[in-house]
């Protein structure tokens, strides 16, 4: 290393001029190499691509239970819409049937279970197949709760309570993990960091749903439950909103590929928005909190003031995640995509349940026209997820969550 001088004569180990076009020329000739290298990359079989398989996978499962409530939620209605979100629930079970094997047959042949959730990336989507769990017990009641026995409801409500206390478990101990095994500079923080807080969080999206149809004895501690969890879910994630915006301000935004993670920050106020308007329709009239049709309207008023005040925030979010993918559209597939789908459901249905509340038609409008986005999103997703899957874009060494960023 030369000093830094004013007078001192340049070394004469400088390349030439053609010296600098040949290696520039010998690099070009290499890069032009790894290209063709990689697009001829060798066709793995099933056992070696099965490593490959991560917890993000469940995903694909969160969003196609999630577009199957949202189909139950519209307010506009026709004849054969029940059947269109049936359809798309039992779908989420088959595809939840598949997820589940292979992740096993993963486990089975390669082993690392345990290494998969302590992994530094993976192991923060493992969350992701809780938030599955959750649709598909919100999905059961919305599909078959109708004329709802009383040895249904006795199993929504077991349901319920061992989902609470598996993500709670969840949000304790994986973030005890995290904060002592890994450290994360705060420059590269993405919303991803949320996902362990967000199963917990949907405890309250599930008793919004369900608890309505439950007796009072059994409606009122899970609306207590759910409120609480609710509460939990969306401090963690606002806490998490502080370090995100300051790494936005400081280090900008996101990779372009790793962009469409920027809509995992929507959902945490819009589940909260539409659980705590639906919270409060399912409080039964004779709980110790309520005294009167004045009590309970007071209660509802609150609820769909801060389901509004927590709407804005998250169009807030979705519209500063939709700028910056369409600015710098990401080039390849990454399961992350999903993102652009779950979170905006949650969305949606916060917005077609202030509709509800307000009982504005033009609201429900939005409702219904941000329905029809979502599920051409999810077909483009899914589209493109199969398309990876077939190029080996995805389940190929170095491609997938299992690899440190």
């Amino acid at each position: 290393m030369f000093e830094e001088h004013p007078m001192r004569p340049y070394p004469q180990n400088i390349p030439s001029a053609a010296t600098s076009q040949r290696d520039m020329l010998s690099r070009r000739t290499s890069i032009a190499s790894l290209e063709k290298g990689y697009k001829s990359e060798e066709k793995l079989g099933f056992k070696d691509r099965i490593k490959h398989f991560t917890w993000a996978w469940y995903t694909l499962t969160m969003s196609t239970g999630g577009l199957a409530l949202l189909i139950a939620a519209q307010p506009n209605t026709f004849q054969g819409l029940r059947e269109i979100g049936l359809t798309v629930y039992i779908i989420n079970l088959i595809f939840m049937s598949i997820v589940c094997s292979l992740m096993a047959a993963r486990f089975i042949i390669h082993g690392g279970f345990l290494e998969s959730l302590k992994h530094e990336r993976e192991g923060l989507f493992f969350p992701t197949f809780w938030l599955s769990i959750a649709t598909i017990i919100t999905g059961l009641h919305r599909y078959f709760g109708d004329e709802a026995t009383e040895p249904f409801l006795m199993v929504i409500n077991v349901l319920f309570w061992i989902y609470c206390a598996c993500t709670f478990i969840v949000a304790v101990v994986q973030y005890s993990f995290v904060f002592a095994a890994h450290s994360y500079g705060l420059q590269t923080m993405m919303p991803s960091w949320i996902l362990p807080a967000f199963p917990i969080m949907l405890s309250g999206t599930i008793a919004s749903v369900v608890a309505e149809a439950q007796p009072a004895s059994q409606a009122v501690p899970m609306i207590a439950a759910g409120t609480t969890f609710q509460g939990l879910g969306l401090s963690i994630s606002c806490m998490m909103y502080a370090h995100y915006i300051g790494r936005l301000m400081q280090a900008g935004l996101p990779n372009r590929e790793h962009r469409p993670g920027m809509f995992i920050c929507v959902g945490p106020p819009a589940f909260t928005a539409l659980a705590l308007i639906g919270m409060s329709k399912g409080l039964p009239d004779d709980t110790p909190l309520i005294h009167s049709r004045e009590d309970s309207d007071v209660i509802e008023l609150l609820a769909v003031t801060s389901g509004a005040f927590l709407w804005a925030l998250s169009f807030w979010f979705f519209c500063i995640a939709a700028i910056a993918v369409i600015r710098s559209p990401p080039t390849a597939f990454h399961l992350s995509w999903w993102a652009m789908v779950f979170p905006n459901t949650g969305f949606t249905i916060a917005t077609i349940t202030l509709g509800n509340a307000f009982n504005s038609p033009g609201i429900k409008g939005v409702g219904t026209a941000m329905t029809l986005c979502i599920i051409s999103m999810f077909l483009f997703v899914l589209v493109s997820h199969i398309r990876a899957v077939i190029n080996q874009s995805i389940m190929y060494p170095g491609k997938d969550e299992d690899v440190a960023d």
